[in-house]
This record gives C-alpha cells, structure tokens and sequence, in this order.
C-alpha cells in the first residue's frame, strides 16, 4: 500500500518540538504546521517584541514551503494565532509586506498560550505543481 502524502523537513526552518511534521504534502497540497519564531540554528525564541517574532515565524514557513518545492505565492489559507489580539494591527502590518502584493485567505484569532510562551504562530495550506 503506497502512502498518498509525503513529509516535508528542511534545516532551515526549526525542527519539530513535537510528534508532528513540518509540513505535509499530497497530490497537490502542502499542508504547514504552526511555524512559532524559533531560530533554526538555535532552537531558542528569537530576542525582540511581537514585530521579531512575527518576521522569524514568517521566515520559518518561507523556508518549509520552498522546501515543499513551492513558494509564497502559492499559499492559499494562512491561520495566525495571537497571544494577544492588541498586537493585531503590528503583525498584520509585517504579514502584508511579506506576502505582498498576494494575499492568501486567512483567519486571525488570539488563544490563551503557545508553545514555548511566544507571541505569534502562523501555519498555512499552499499548492505545487509537479
């Protein structure tokens, strides 16, 4: 029986800190985990405010999408999740220039905590051709 998915991994991006993948990627979908703000090389919180964690966050998901052999404009839902919805116009300030001028489909909702205490995590569904 032959599996209709493969798993994406990239060292560019940080590896997982759970028993979960990067990404998943099927016949023509490419299904992102939450991407949080770790330096790859580190594995530590990036330093700084919601602004440097949402560029890191941004950066990592860049990586695990070109790694699944696609790209940003690709991406069609993103889903933020905030620590705390104040921080809303900040991040969506830095999400427009990064996908700029494409805008995927995308929710926004603030929840009680995340991973590792860190202020912003952004998963995403992107397509490919092979």
């Amino acid at each position: 029986m032959s599996t209709a998915y493969s798993t994406v991994a990239t060292e560019n991006a940080p590896s997982a800190i759970g028993p979960y993948s990067q990404a998943i990627k099927t016949d023509s979908l490419i299904f992102l985990s939450g991407c949080i703000p770790l330096d790859p090389a580190t594995m530590k919180v990036v330093d700084g405010g919601v602004e440097e964690q949402t560029t890191q966050a941004l950066k990592n998901l860049s990586a695990v999408v070109e790694a699944a052999g696609s790209d940003l404009s690709k991406v069609v839902k993103t889903t933020v999740f905030l620590q705390s919805l104040g921080d809303f116009a900040k991040v969506n300030a830095i999400y427009a220039a990064h996908f700029a001028p494409y805008k995927p489909a995308r929710s926004c909702v603030e929840v009680a905590k995340l991973p590792l205490g860190v202020l912003v995590e952004i998963e995403a569904i992107a397509t490919y051709t092979k």
